[in-house]
């Protein structure tokens, strides 16, 4: 290995070291719970000719077991739709428990202001303009009444109606699917004899930033929002520093769409999100409420007008769910909802975190388990890679070969760089060897890598996948523990993110350590003794560092060393350089005068 591939990969390593130890050790800041106020204030959207009521005159919803309500009963979702409001603020998944414990909660996506979980709805109405007063149109506060008694299902829409008194019958037909999308369609009729105009809108209203907030920086949370095919990505502060908009007189921002428009709140798994008719032209607005500390995302449709006599109609979507590739992308296909499946944080590396995680999601299906599939995967990019990594060895190889004619070179050049250095270009040049060819691999694996953490970190399809044996959710770090022998001792592990969950490392941690110390085994020692000792203890700190990350992560790195020392060596070997492997560890582990291991002496490759 000649010096510019050891400082390359000292440099790699290095970096890895930092980026991951500052985000294991110096997460970002939590919020202070002293500016967290727990307010019942809601602002619905002004229109052009009726200024928007103070925000203490819009009142919330009754706590869920105050008000009437209808019940939701999908094969996929369950809860309840509250008729004070006719809000959606009761909504749990199926199919996702809070933990891997089958008979922990179902997870809530959606809860009712007033209640023990932290508030989260979904508000559907209509912004008075003219001389019409937000008393003559459905808010928050109206009792609507369903037409019927039965359930919300697949097979059954319900129907509300509101009649304000005074020439105006409102009427809303709710309709869901067999996953997670809900079908909204507001009617006004006009019996009086004047023409009225309205705005419809929707609103997801997020009281105070989530408690179970994950606050990575890998994944976005908050405020995700597509307007003619850009994406908006904002966090919970970006929000809070959102300009005074003049029509808002908050903190607001606001994304017109001629075609295709949703907006919506994400977290890592999850996303309630509302949706434009595909075709129809909708303005997304992003919006903080300071001291009420609720942040909103709004659609709004352009002004209908009803002549007398006459009824008028806007219908929009509302997504409750998890955010799952096979189902973001029927959403795609059959509804023509654009970039929905971009409500994933794919991140920089899209391009190569989708087809990762489609290769993954292949295996996975092939396969029946995510472990082996990520085993299947590393093979996969170890197989593309090896034609690269193979012209790599054989030009370190013919680097060795070149060593006396280098050394000859800078003797004769002695001090002058210039012409060092262009001697130097040109044996390369004449030999046709590319110094650079050895770093290749491991420029590649840099993106490689990250794009798999992504993967792993923030697909809903990782979240809770089991392996094998206590290997019960591949999302999470590495559950068995030296502290109890890996479960013979009689006590539990330390919990996962306490120190001695550090210090104590589990299997995976331990065998990537290992895994890692054999690869780099493969070279002599370098003849620098400050590298040769960063080079040897490098493995023990990358152990305790990756110790923390996830199971399924830790599990691609372990194939993959084993890959690459398997290839590495039979390689090296065919080209006539087989690596003295025993040599290398006796030289590593051999302590000279100064007192540290891995001294100049090393292996020779036979």
């Amino acid at each position: 290995m000649d010096d510019q591939t050891k400082n390359l990969i000292l440099a790699f390593a290095l970096s890895l070291a930092v980026i991951m130890g500052w985000f294991a050790l110096f997460p970002p800041p939590q919020p202070d719970p002293a500016d967290t106020v727990a307010q019942s204030e809601l602002i619905p959207p002004p229109s052009a000719d009726t200024a928007a009521p103070a925000a203490g005159d819009a009142t919330l919803a009754q706590p869920l077991e105050t008000t009437a309500r209808i019940a939701i009963d999908t094969p996929r979702l369950t809860g309840s739709l509250a008729l004070t409001g006719g809000r959606f603020d009761d909504m749990q998944l199926r199919d996702y428990r809070e933990t891997v414990d089958p008979d922990s909660e179902l997870v809530h996506l959606l809860n009712p202001n007033g209640g023990a979980r932290h508030p989260f709805y979904a508000l559907f109405g209509w912004t008075p303009r003219g001389t019409l007063d937000y008393d003559q149109v459905p808010g928050p506060a109206t009792p609507w009444q369903q037409v019927g008694d039965n359930a919300l299902t697949p097979e059954t829409p319900v129907t509300l109606r509101w009649d304000n008194g005074a020439g105006l019958i409102f009427t809303r037909e709710i309709a869901v699917d067999d996953g997670y999308m809900f079908s909204v369609t507001q009617t006004v009729e006009n019996t009086g004899d004047t023409p009225v105009q309205l705005d419809p809108y929707s609103i997801l209203a997020q009281h105070d930033v989530p408690p179970d907030m994950q606050r990575y920086y890998i994944s976005h949370e908050g405020l995700v929002q597509m307007a003619d095919g850009a994406l908006i990505e904002d966090s919970y502060k970006t929000m809070r520093d959102y300009p005074v908009s003049d029509r808002e007189h908050t903190p607001a921002r606001e994304a017109d769409a001629t075609e295709n428009a949703w907006i919506g709140f994400t977290s890592k798994y999850f996303m309630a999100a509302l949706v434009a008719t595909p075709g129809n032209p909708a303005a997304g607005v992003g919006q903080y409420v300071p001291g009420s500390e609720i942040y909103q995302a709004s659609l709004r449709q352009p002004t209908v007008t009803v002549e007398p006599g006459q009824t008028a109609s806007a219908s929009s979507m509302l997504f409750t769910g998890a955010k799952e590739y096979a189902t973001l992308t029927g959403y795609e296909d059959t509804l023509h909802i654009d970039r929905f499946v971009d409500a994933i944080d794919w991140g920089w590396f899209f391009f190569l975190t989708k087809p990762i995680f489609l290769v993954l999601n292949f295996y996975h299906g092939l396969i029946g388990n995510m472990g082996w599939a990520i085993l299947a995967l590393t093979l996969t990019l170890k197989a593309l890679l090896l034609p690269l990594a193979w012209k790599s060895y054989v030009s370190m190889a013919r680097m060795k070969e070149l060593q006396p004619e280098m050394q000859a070179i800078k003797e004769r050049a002695g001090e002058d760089r210039q012409k060092l250095q262009q001697e130097m270009m040109a044996l390369y040049r004449d030999r046709k060897v590319n110094p650079a060819a050895g770093c290749l691999p491991i420029m590649m694996q840099i993106p490689i890598f990250f794009s798999l953490y992504k993967v792993i970190f923030v697909t809903i399809e990782l979240r809770q996948a089991p392996w094998f044996w206590v290997f019960n959710d591949l999302s999470a770090p590495d559950p068995t523990s030296l502290y109890n022998f890996f479960g013979l001792l009689p006590w539990a592990a330390p919990e996962t993110g306490t120190m001695l969950a550090t210090v104590f490392l589990g299997l995976l941690p331990l065998l990537f350590g290992l895994s890692m110390w054999f690869q780099m085994r493969l070279n002599p020692a370098p003849a620098d003794p400050m590298q040769a000792t960063i080079f040897n203890w490098m493995p023990l700190v990358f152990m305790f560092v990756m110790g923390g990350f996830a199971s399924g992560l830790l599990m691609y790195w372990i194939g993959n060393n084993i890959i690459t020392f398997t290839q590495q060596y039979l390689i090296m070997t065919a080209h006539g350089s087989r690596p003295d492997i025993f040599g290398n560890i006796r030289a590593s582990l051999k302590v000279p005068k100064g007192g540290k291991p891995g001294g100049k002496s090393g292996g020779k490759a036979k």
